[in-house]
């Protein structure tokens, strides 16, 4: 998901104005909370399996990315898969310029199969500066996307998900089948 999309993932569309997504998916883009908190009151269980961890240099990162963060030398880079009872939902990458990783906050590095909104939202110092609305074209059809600047202890990290077809997102009323 280099640049907000991996090298066989065609980039993400950012909208200038939300009210070309409709109502019901931007009701989920646009959640202020934890989306897998969010994901939960589905009546799922929430499970992330890690795709990739390491450092990366600002070269390194897409220019959209870049744009978005400080200048730092390295940048802590997680890549995920959040799944929905066994179902693949979201892509995850978070973007973490090394200054941020600091005291408590080194944790974000060995989250593992953590949710990273179960770190993020556990305590009260996070503040969202803010979130773009995006679609991509792919060959599971147009996904939904979004990209939040958070600041943890007032120091940013990058957030950009993608919502996978069986993401309640892209269903009617975004509610699982069933439920």
């Amino acid at each position: 998901m280099s640049d907000s999309h991996s090298p066989a993932q065609p980039p993400i569309h950012w909208f200038n104005d939300p009210t070309d997504v409709p109502a019901d998916v931007a009701d989920w883009l646009m959640e202020m909370g934890s989306m897998t908190r969010r994901f939960e009151k589905q009546g799922v269980t929430v499970t992330v399996k890690p795709q990739n961890e390491c450092f990366v240099s600002r070269a390194e990162l897409g220019e959209s990315e870049a744009q978005q963060l400080p200048e730092s030398a390295r940048y802590w880079v997680r890549e995920i898969v959040l799944f929905g009872d066994a179902e693949p939902w979201l892509l995850g990458r978070t973007v973490i310029p090394e200054e941020t990783l600091t005291g408590p906050d080194m944790a974000l590095v060995d989250l593992g199969t953590l949710p990273l909104g179960r770190y993020l939202f556990s305590g009260n110092n996070l503040t969202r500066d803010y979130i773009h609305l995006g679609q991509l074209q792919s060959e599971q059809g147009d996904l939904w996307a979004r990209r939040s600047r958070l600041r943890l202890s007032d120091k940013p990290l990058l957030l950009t998900e993608i919502f996978l077809p069986d993401s309640p997102v892209h269903r009617p009323e975004g509610k699982v089948s069933g439920i």
